[in-house]
């Protein structure tokens, strides 16, 4: 058994920003995570991060773009902390030494994103994500920070209504432990992997969310989910927006460049749920070719798109067999982001003592129904760095916990069940092939009523068939069979949540799109969906909580238009 003070888990930007702003206040802090830091799904974060630096823009501008991005449903308070964090947060990115694109007077250059007043994203190439997260890593080996890498969580100790702390899986070893923490620190990034085709690294099966829900913890607005308009046709990996804000056209199969129909004014700059619509309409319409549209780059030239755009050009060329400079990339709307997760105050608190949450695991909410572009990194580093302030003036006032043997031995217990299964049944691929492509077909850009029920009629047979899924592989040591089966549990439990949560809500907001309720209904559903696990009746029990206001008449709902 180990102890820390704070236990952090995942080590994507969200944590390591939070495990370098704890440590300074002396805070016994260690990081857990599946993969090594430098493969946190964070380094695929591509066109950069927001923040008004330019004496031109204004944190006020920032923040109503996002209030009208989140389609008028993200909590204003937390909005308006962001954006003021955001110039300080990217600054002191620079000063730890960020190798940020420069104009040529030495400044921080700056791009235009979707739905954007202003050119306010900062970034490096289209490498921004991993350009942050190899600085924030060379911070947390400078601090002496106890990384245990390639391990997995399998259970949120509870025990008299306190987190106690984590039972984690070491992957190398194929040995299970538990460490116990005054606070468990929650940012393991999203969920995109309940979706068949996804721009998420495969790690990205939301093992914090489904865990912490499981716990007790409440999720807010999971039906809210972003479809990218750029994801490659075939792999779905993502082709940043920095690409259209690089001037990038999106045209049909018959050559139009079809968003001028669609938003006259901000046209591919319009916000991501309006694109994807669009894009989704034209393919729907037979405008596409084999199920996508195309992104045209070849007037930025070889020289732009070298300096600028160097990875899309790779990725083009390595999976899809095009050169953007001389041929159009084939894309469509692809799964990307949850605007909904772990439901916390503004500082990182879940309504569970013991159990902070931050970065996409986290429901802030700061996105609302749809999240801007370049917002997501920016995110991470602010409400990273606040909960690391916040528990580091808090910890040293809080009792360490115990966390029993027996949590661990429960573990163990559920991982030689599953071990010792005949072999029969299903394979856990074959669970995870029905669930995304059913959430790909039913809970996608566009959604039928009777196509969520169809997907809400599949979970209660993957839930039976969870109970007599089979490993091929019973082996110790980097067994991925086996941490495929304990992910798909937490896969299955989340899209529960977002199936029954879109299909509860009876109106078009932001990324849900509903084809029966095609107009927003501010009067009966601007607020937040909370779910929460009944453990007793063993369902998803909901509620709704207000939109948190700050009173300005400049954020009350309008007509959002692009």
């Amino acid at each position: 058994m180990y102890s820390h003070d704070l236990i952090i888990v995942g080590a994507g930007l969200a944590g390591m920003r939070a495990a370098v702003e704890a440590v300074k206040a002396g805070v016994n802090v260690a990081v857990i995570s599946k993969v090594h830091p430098l493969r946190s799904h964070s380094c695929a974060a591509q066109g950069g991060i927001n923040a008004a630096i330019n004496p031109k823009d204004s944190w006020e501008s920032h923040a109503y773009d996002t209030v009208k991005g989140s389609d008028f449903i993200g909590d204003e308070d937390a909005i308006e902390l962001m954006c003021k964090e955001a110039g300080n947060a990217v600054l002191e990115m620079d000063r730890m030494g960020t190798p940020f694109s420069r104009l040529e007077d030495g400044l921080i250059a700056q791009r235009p994103f979707g739905a954007a007043s202003f050119d306010r994203t900062c970034y490096a190439a289209d490498r921004t994500g991993q350009v942050l997260l190899h600085t924030l890593w060379e911070q947390l080996v400078k601090a002496g920070v106890q990384v245990y890498e390639e391990c997995q969580i399998l259970k949120i100790s509870e025990v008299d209504g306190q987190v106690a702390g984590v039972v984690a899986y070491d992957i190398k070893k194929g040995e299970v432990f538990g460490i116990q923490a005054k606070v468990t620190l929650l940012c393991t990034g999203g969920y995109g992997r309940v979706f068949l085709t996804s721009t998420n690294a495969t790690a990205s099966t939301g093992d914090g969310m489904a865990l912490a829900y499981r716990a007790g913890a409440t999720l807010a607005d999971m039906e809210f989910v972003q479809f990218h308009p750029t994801g490659l046709r075939y792999s779905g990996i993502l082709v940043t927006e920095g690409a259209r804000g690089e001037g990038g056209y999106l045209i049909n199969d018959e050559g139009d460049r079809f968003m001028t129909k669609y938003a006259p004014n901000k046209l591919e700059l319009a916000s991501r749920d309006v694109v994807a619509r669009a894009e989704q309409t034209e393919i729907l319409e037979g405008r596409g070719r084999d199920g996508a549209i195309f992104l045209d780059l070849r007037h930025l030239g070889a020289k732009k798109i070298n300096e600028r755009l160097p990875q899309v050009r790779q990725l083009a060329r390595d999976l899809e067999g095009v050169d953007p400079v001389y041929t159009p990339i084939p894309v469509r709307p692809t799964a990307h982001y949850s605007m909904g997760g772990i439901r916390t105050d503004k500082y990182g608190a879940t309504i569970l003592p013991g159990l902070w949450a931050a970065g996409e695991s986290a429901c802030v909410s700061v996105h609302g129904a749809n999240r801007l572009g370049g917002n997501s990194l920016l995110d991470t580093i602010v409400f990273g760095y606040i909960a690391g302030r916040e528990l580091g003036d808090k910890l040293g006032g809080m009792d360490m916990p115990t966390l029993p043997e027996s949590e661990v031995q429960g573990v163990k217990d559920q991982i030689s069940e599953l071990m010792d299964r005949p072999d029969k049944g299903v394979r856990p691929a074959s669970i995870r092939e029905r669930l995304g492509e059913a959430m790909n077909s039913y809970v996608s850009v566009f959604r039928h009523p009777d196509n969520i029920q169809k997907a809400s009629d599949l979970i209660p047979t993957l839930r039976q068939d969870l109970t007599t899924m089979h490993l091929d592989d019973k082996s110790k040591v980097f067994n991925v069979d086996l941490l495929r089966a304990l992910e798909m549990q937490n896969l299955v439990d989340l899209a529960e949540t977002i199936i029954a949560g879109a299909m509860n809500r009876t109106e078009s907001r932001g990324a849900h799109s509903r084809v029966d309720f095609p107009d927003r209904d501010d009067e009966n559903w601007r607020k937040h969906t909370i779910t929460k696990w009944d453990n007793d009746a063993q369902t998803t029990a909901f509620s709704y909580e207000a939109v948190r206001t700050v009173g300005k008449d400049a954020y009350k709902p309008a007509v959002r238009s692009y």
